[in-house]
């Protein structure tokens, strides 16, 4: 599978090169399905454009969580307003393994394994503090949401409630990979959200290519 990305400006084009019949939306993932003799693909739109290409109100928090960093902000009409970053111990130096992991593994043991395990507790607590309050002063519309099976249930098991349900039809898994969840990267997730986003086989990637030469390049 092959994937581009499209600015905001350039969709416009994109969209009116093919005719209605040849295009179908899906509201829950926002993308626009395109099929053609010669072309299939899946158009994601811009989070902060509706179908139309219009600019919409839309409120939505986007939550990187990783093994000893996690990050949360809260974006509104496009625009990134606040945020907030964690860190805690959770990895056994030697070994490069989180506790969480161990735990799975080996059990628990030493007092060390016991602090990391405690900060982690400590970490999602924090994670849910802030999350909550961004659900208690908007009117949050999606969760962008990025995180590794292995933490998840420590998220949902917190002391601190979590504020959406594991099935929460607002929650979006982010299609892409999440190297430190920190502030750079809810930056870059941001970023890429604005942005139209083109997947695609790899069969058609000359076809594709083609295409946005002849759509961008005139």
């Amino acid at each position: 599978m092959q994937s581009r990305l499209i600015p905001s400006e350039k969709l416009e084009d994109l969209l009116h090169y093919f005719t209605s019949s040849q295009k179908k939306y899906d509201e829950e993932k926002h993308t626009v399905q395109i099929n053609t003799e010669q072309l299939s693909f899946t158009l994601r739109l811009p989070w902060q454009l509706d179908i139309n290409l219009l600019p919409k109100n839309k409120t939505y928090i986007i939550c990187l969580i990783q093994t000893e960093s996690a990050v949360v902000g809260l974006v509104k009409n496009g625009e990134l307003t606040l945020h907030k970053t964690f860190s805690t111990y959770a990895v056994r130096k030697k070994q490069g393994k989180s506790q969480i992991k161990y735990l799975k593994t080996r059990g628990k043991s030493k007092a060390g394994s016991r602090l990391r395990l405690a900060n982690t507790i400590n970490f999602f607590e924090h994670i849910n503090e802030r999350l909550t309050s961004f659900f208690n002063t908007e009117e949050v519309t999606n969760i962008v949401f990025s995180c590794s099976k292995i933490l998840i249930p420590y998220l949902y098991t917190s002391k601190v409630p979590c504020p959406f349900e594991k099935k929460d039809s607002r929650l979006y898994k982010l299609p892409k990979y999440v190297p430190n969840a920190n502030f750079e990267d809810l930056k870059d997730t941001v970023k890429f959200l604005s942005r139209g986003e083109l997947s695609f086989e790899d069969t058609d990637l000359p076809a594709m290519e083609s295409l946005l030469k002849d759509l961008f390049n005139n």
